[in-house]
């Protein structure tokens, strides 16, 4: 028998999120709420709990779809419904997991009867089964895209549709949806992220008198569920009933000319693209009045609104904290709150209003439900952004060079004002970033959806047929009819329709592009230590982590200095985190540039068992020299040909400047069999990169690859490349 739910009112802290959840309760038409924060601070615990508190609904006895009996939806493929029975049930919560396949979520069709007999038979999916409920999605970030899509559309829409071969399916879906997503594990899409109506950020309490009351609580649970749901019994119901007085008072608030200006100043103060946020942010303040008990909206609550519905849509850079400057928040609403004078909050907030209530327990009171006081939340705002902004560092960012005369020239400028020790203080910057030439790994991948490399994959474009294995994919009609037809003579066709049986059918390949495991390995020694070459450096890794982005890769950074190499950022989805390490990256000493590839080794020998599919692409940062252990150079290309015995698909980034060159990035290109590439050419829009794809035909010279021979008008297109003073043509 499954264990009482754990109480919603019983959770501690969380206040944002709890308004969040509340605030959908009582008005799904907001659209949702994504809740983003780390790992063990009671996302799933609070929507387990939120869904418990949901009222009953009525169904049609025998649907599917879960119809309302007053309004039963007229295309429902389990209509038309008779006037009769009906019954209560209580309100579902559909967990989607990260691991569900097309069919599971929209539902699947029995293609098999549909050819051979004509019949139209659906299995309904988790939307069908969400609907009037709640539909929770557990790291949302971490399914694929074409699922979100799905997912998002139907949330917007209210209906899901589902098309195979000329069988068409439409049923309501109209669902609160909650996802949940740790930022450390990637980023959704802007365009995914505005079909969220709100955005909460949560993280846990740094007080050790709720940590203690969390730990508490939550052995109490264990112990005996049944139990401490009972002795928190009396704080559901009384929250269940606002709920439902909420949703009552709802309809008759009244949301005034004042209020609707300082939402639309709002949004375009923030530069939100579109109306999506304004009609959230509408909805929200609504919403905000009935949890208060209100019929007018007020500006607290257009504020609240805001700060709930602007965060993930306010226009910002991939590697920018989210969240809003309450500062300008509140000088925007000043200006555009005194257009009537008379409609200034009432001091009947502090026992009514939303701050009152879900901020301090959905009671208001300091040990209600919420389990906490109300001064919690103000320690709730700066803890998500706190690791976003990397302290000064304070190494030898300017360590003097011990790596030959060659640097002298460049480094004296940029070495003068580093003369005293407060000079030492701040890291060196990086440069502009810019938009840097696609990096491919040669070959045929079966990874994860992305946007770098060629790879077989779920979607994308049809290149051929095959027999299933297992279960039947996406059916490849005319290969199908083509595998059947020779048979029907033996099979008795009489005429009235093709006979095709299960070893007839045919599902299409497909390939579209993958993510990839970009691995960074950067110089930070001694011998890249000049400020502005090491600006530039960091300019170039923050271009390919940006790249990386938006090619939804996963990534990681190992630097090298000293007397060895460390993992400064094992693989993440994250690259907000790759831009924080990089930016306080510190430098100096000799080269070690042999450890640096032989902790890349290690990394991906790890990586490769935890996701066999997921391809490397190495990314050396460097220039080349190798003056750190016992026989360095012999070392680093012992290192740098092991790598390549696996397979590793390699790109140098050759940062050697000035006037003498001895072009060693080139001699470690050609032990990794890659390629190398300049600072120059690793820019996208530089005459040299005309050479669009790093291919995987290996070449001798100046350890460069083959460059592909393009197509212009059907003929091919010679491309000239120049790197380190020599004149290639491809």
């Amino acid at each position: 028998m499954a264990s009482a739910p754990y109480p919603f009112t019983a959770v501690v802290g969380m206040d944002d999120m709890r308004l969040g959840l509340l605030l959908n309760a009582i008005s799904p038409a907001i659209g949702g709420v994504l809740v983003r924060g780390e790992k063990g601070t009671a996302k799933s615990t609070m929507v387990r709990g939120l869904t418990s508190l949901m009222p009953a609904v009525d169904v049609v006895t025998g649907c599917r779809f879960a119809c309302s009996p007053a309004a039963p939806d007229p295309g429902c493929p389990d209509g038309p419904h008779e006037p009769g029975a009906a019954e209560d049930r209580p309100t579902r919560m559909v967990e989607l997991p990260v691991g569900a396949s097309e069919d599971r979520l929209v539902g699947a069709l029995d293609i098999e009867r549909a050819l051979s007999e004509g019949v139209k038979a659906f299995e309904p999916g988790l939307l069908a089964d969400a609907h009037r409920g709640v539909l929770y999605v557990d790291e949302v970030n971490l399914l694929h895209d074409h699922l979100v899509d799905l997912l998002l559309d139907a949330a917007a829409m209210g209906a899901s549709y589902v098309e195979r071969e000329g069988v068409s399916v439409r049923h309501a879906a109209r669902f609160l949806l909650v996802g949940t997503m740790n930022p450390e594990e990637g980023e959704l899409r802007p365009q995914l992220l505005d079909r969220f109506g709100l955005t909460v950020e949560v993280a846990a309490s740094r007080e050790p008198d709720q940590r203690v009351e969390v730990v508490r609580r939550r052995l109490a649970y264990d112990a005996d569920p049944s139990g401490f749901a009972a002795r928190w019994a009396a704080e559901e119901d009384a929250l269940r009933a606002r709920i439902t007085v909420a949703r009552e008072v709802l309809p008759e608030v009244t949301l005034g000319d004042k209020a609707l200006r300082q939402i639309a100043a709002t949004c375009a103060a923030f530069e939100v693209d579109g109306m999506r946020a304004d009609i959230v942010m509408a909805r929200t303040a609504t919403a905000l009045a009935a949890w208060a008990g209100r019929t007018d909206v007020l500006a607290e609550d257009v504020r609240q609104a805001a700060l709930l519905a602007l965060p993930h849509r306010r226009r910002r850079n991939p590697f920018d904290a989210p969240g809003l400057d309450e500062d300008k928040l509140d000088e925007t609403l000043e200006e555009f709150g005194g257009q009537d004078g008379d409609d200034d909050p009432e001091p009947e907030g502090p026992d009514g209003g939303p701050e009152g209530g879900p901020e301090g327990g959905p009671d208001g009171g300091p040990d209600g439900p919420g389990g906490q006081p109300p001064q919690d939340d103000g320690a709730q705002d700066p803890a998500p952004s706190a690791p976003r902004e990397p302290e000064p560092e304070t190494g030898p960012a300017d360590a003097p060079e011990t790596d030959g005369p060659a640097e002298a020239p460049e480094q004296q400028p940029a070495e003068q004002p580093a003369a005293g020790p407060a000079a030492q203080q701040s890291a060196v910057g990086a440069g502009d970033p810019f938009r840097a030439k696609r990096l491919d790994v040669p070959g045929l991948g079966e990874g994860a959806d992305g946007r770098r490399s060629r790879a077989r994959t779920a979607h994308g474009r049809t290149t051929g047929a095959r027999r299933p294995r297992g279960a039947l994919g996406k059916l490849h009609l005319s290969a199908t009819v083509q595998a059947a037809a020779p048979h029907q003579r033996a099979r008795g066709r009489d005429g009235r329709g093709l006979v095709v049986r299960r070893d007839d059918l045919r599902e299409a390949v497909r390939e579209g592009r993958e993510g990839n495991l970009v691995l960074f390995v950067v110089d930070a020694s001694g011998s890249m230590a000049a400020r502005q070459r090491m600006s530039a450096v960091k300019g170039a890794v923050l271009s390919l982590l940006l790249d990386a982005y938006q090619r939804r890769d996963k990534i990681g950074m190992i630097t090298f200095r000293g007397k060895g190499a460390e993992v400064a950022l094992p693989p993440t989805s994250s690259v907000e985190a790759g831009a924080v390490r990089l930016e306080s990256l510190p430098t100096g000493g000799r080269t070690p540039l042999s450890e640096g590839l032989l902790k890349a080794h290690e990394v991906l020998r790890v990586e490769r068992m935890r996701d066999a599919t997921r391809r490397p692409l190495l990314v050396v940062v460097t220039d080349g020299r190798a003056t750190g252990g016992p026989q360095p150079v012999q070392r680093s290309g012992r290192a740098a040909r092991l790598l390549a015995s696996e397979g590793v698909a390699s790109v140098v980034v050759d940062c050697e400047s000035g006037p003498v060159r001895l072009g060693l990035a080139g001699e470690l290109a050609r032990e990794l069999q890659g390629t190398a590439v300049t600072l120059d050419e690793l820019r996208a829009d530089s005459v040299s990169a005309l050479v669009r794809d790093v291919q995987g035909g290996r070449e001798g010279r100046g350890g460069h690859r083959a460059a592909p021979q393009e197509t212009v008008g059907g003929h091919r297109a010679r491309t000239t490349v120049h790197t380190q003073g020599s004149r290639r043509v491809a």
